[in-house]
Parts: C-alpha cells; structure tokens; sequence
C-alpha cells in the first residue's frame, strides 16, 4: 500500500512542499503518480525521521542525501559520524558553560555583574573558546579565499 503525498505529510509533520524539495535534491523517492498526486512507499516515513535526525545533527541536505542510495540507506560513513558526535560533544560543552555562566549572572549578589570575579573569570574562559574557534576560521581565510 502506498502513502500519497497529503498522508506521508500528515504522518511526518511536513510540509509537501517541502517533500517535493527533498524529492528533487534526492532525498526521498516517489513511486509513482496518481493522477497530480506523488505515491510514496510506506518505507519513506523512515527516511524522513533520518532526514531530520540528520538536520538536527548539523549534517547539509547534501551530506544527507550522500547517504542515500536508490534503494534507500546507504552504509553510513561511521568516521563522518563520530566527527560529528564529537563536534555536538564541543557544543555540549559550550553551551553547559553559557547556562552556568547566565545561572550564575541571575544569581549573583555582587552589585553589578562586571564587579563579580566569577562572572569576569567565566566571561574570560568564554572568550578564549569563541577565539580558538575563529583562528582556525580565519587562518583558512587567508590562505587566498577572501571570505566577502
């Protein structure tokens, strides 16, 4: 049994116009039409959960449909993954520090936050990871691609 195209939307929350994109970039297939209406196999509601966990993950459409074959779910690349997971560990990391450093704002007795050394201190560790992030950026920047 198949799924038209109003039905796969409906089960998966998303828009057709968004379905007909993924169906051009790749990432999904239609199997046939019925009358102007695209006829989805079952199986499709999968690929769309994948589709999201991958957004959610950071991955482009691109990265997405490289992952993909015709018939469906290719090996995924498991190198690709753990740089990943391990990019998500580093924001995890990141933003675990934002959130103690507001808690910490929210909470502090000191008249004012910039008279407060532990704000300042954690403000200043802040600093340094936003910087080690950019020089990288920068550097591959000036190796004749002007960003602009």
């Amino acid at each position: 049994m198949f799924l038209d195209i109003g039905e796969v939307s409906a089960r998966s929350g998303i828009k057709p116009s968004a379905l007909r994109y993924y169906e051009e970039a790749g990432l999904i297939a239609s199997v046939y039409r019925h009358g102007l209406r695209r006829q989805f196999a079952p199986e499709v509601l999968l690929q769309l959960k994948l589709i999201a966990m991958g957004k959610t993950a950071g991955f482009s459409l691109h990265e997405i449909a490289s992952m993909f074959g015709q018939s469906g779910l290719k090996e995924l690349p498991r190198a690709v993954l753990r740089e990943k997971a391990d990019a998500i560990d580093q924001q995890i990391d990141e933003l675990t520090a934002l959130r103690d450093t507001l808690r910490h704002v929210a909470d502090c007795a000191a008249p004012s936050h910039m008279e407060c050394p532990t704000f300042r201190r954690l403000v200043d560790l802040a600093g340094r990871r936003v910087s080690k992030r950019v020089k990288p950026a920068l550097s591959s920047r000036q190796d004749g691609k002007q960003g602009g």
